[in-house]
């Protein structure tokens, strides 16, 4: 009896990318980074002109106060009838329903971006509590790949879409860190092509985005609060705790996500769907007030100045007025992503905490509320510790932060993301090819 030879068990050699081709990529990804922060600053400034009219010079040339309720009820109820007129008239309808979108899409054809580009400068302007994100990202991607694979055609579509969304992740934060880390976590594209090779080209514009921000505008997400001390295990054990806490309350708002979507799109049309969400919208914050409008940045740094005259009910409040509100606007077809309003819902939480708890830092309540929320609103963590950090700025939170998003995931972890789903549509052509090429990783899905 003769014995088998054993099979040759052969592996597969590395897929290898040749420098020359990655160096021929930054040329491209340089331009699209800095074409994303410009697209990014422009339509912001825009947007800031357009809020400093309607909030300060009309309201006073018509003897009203910015911050009464029926300026609020009455700006924000416009602003759903103007954005529902785009989104019916406008070529391409200001792009798909947001509500049912990654934080990446697909890219979207030329004809339709300058309705959503008005769309998103309405949303910013009116106070909407919606960020840039999404739109931002889909306008950006849509130019580079549409114009990218115009000149330079040779660089497939994919590779165009990631630098886009890179460049513009990168000029949105001022740092090229968010998109790094982004990526990093989702890992895409072949893996028998090195990480970093399949980074390279996204990482050059997020650079060249963020490069590009610094030198035009003053980007700073933190929050004044007091320097943190670690206080031992004490201290991780109350970061669990509020993560936990601001994740839960994530959950009740991706469970409420989908329902509340079903109810506006009962509506059927457009203008009557975004009216009635502009309303509802208005009459929040005139119950919350103006710190709770708008997509919440500036108005999370102000809580610091009205920690001395807020309780901790009050700061709760605002948080869970935001919160509706984001819910409002995001399932009622207004464009706009879910991040930052999910970022002042987390600072909100950490001030209400720290007052009705004061032995509680509050540079931990925060951050440790911060991750909890915006795990529960991305399922990313490196991008959930990024915005801890970035609004809490104190090296010595990392430990605790990375502690509590650990926790925080555990959470939500096989939950529903907070995204509805798509109404089945008829195929439609693609705007531009999607085959793979170099070093291109495949469109990651993140949770907006």
């Amino acid at each position: 009896m003769t014995q088998e030879p054993s099979p040759v068990v052969t592996s597969e050699e590395p897929f290898r990318v040749p420098v020359l081709n990655l160096l021929r990529l930054a040329v491209p990804a340089v331009l699209v980074g800095i074409g994303s922060a410009l697209t990014l600053l422009g339509l912001s400034r825009l947007a800031g002109l357009l809020e400093h009219w309607i909030w300060d010079d009309l309201s006073a040339a018509l003897g009203v106060s910015s911050d009464s309720a029926l300026w609020i009820i009455g700006v924000l109820t416009a602003t759903g009838l103007l954005i529902g007129l785009v989104v019916r008239y406008a070529p391409g309808h200001a792009g798909p329903d947001p509500a049912t979108l990654e934080l990446v899409a697909e890219p979207l054809p030329l004809r339709v971006l300058p309705g959503l580009a008005v769309a998103l400068v309405l949303m910013l302007a009116g106070g909407v509590s919606l960020g840039p994100e999404n739109p931002i990202i889909g306008i950006n991607v849509g130019l580079a790949v549409g114009i990218g694979m115009r000149f330079l055609p040779k660089v497939k579509a994919p590779i165009w879409l990631m630098m886009a969304v890179a460049g513009t992740i990168g000029a949105m934060f001022g740092t090229p860190v968010a998109a790094g880390l982004l990526f990093s976590e989702l890992d895409p594209g072949d893996r028998r092509i090195p990480l970093w090779d399949r980074l390279f080209p996204p990482l050059v514009a997020a650079t060249a985005g963020s490069l590009t921000m610094m030198q035009l505008e003053d980007l700073d997400l933190a929050v004044d609060v007091p320097a943190y001390t670690y206080g031992g295990l004490d201290d991780l054990g109350l970061a669990v705790l509020i993560a936990l806490g601001s994740a839960v309350l994530g959950l009740v708002a991706v469970y409420l996500f989908v329902p509340m979507h079903r109810l506006f799109r009962r509506i059927g049309h457009p203008v009557l769907m975004l009216t009635t969400g502009g309303l509802i919208l208005g009459l929040l914050g005139a119950l919350g007030g103006e710190v709770t409008l708008f997509k919440g940045l500036t108005q999370m740094q102000e809580l610091p100045g009205l920690a001395a005259t807020t309780t901790a009910l009050g700061f709760l409040a605002m948080a869970g007025i935001k919160l509706l509100a984001m819910l409002v606007a995001a399932t009622s077809g207004f464009r706009g992503g879910r991040i930052f309003p999910a970022l002042f819902v987390g600072v909100a939480l950490g001030f209400a905490i720290h007052q009705a708890f004061d032995g509680i830092p509050l540079a931990l309540a925060v951050s440790a509320a911060v991750v909890g929320i915006v795990v529960a609103a991305t399922r990313n963590g490196w991008l959930s510790i990024f915005m801890a950090v970035a609004v809490v700025p104190q090296v010595t939170l990392l430990v605790p932060i990375v502690l509590a998003t650990l926790t925080a995931w555990l959470v939500v972890t096989n939950r529903p993301a907070l995204v509805a789903p798509a109404e089945p549509t008829a195929p439609a052509e693609p705007a531009a090819p999607a085959e793979p090429s170099g070093p291109a990783p495949d469109a990651p899905r993140v949770s907006p």
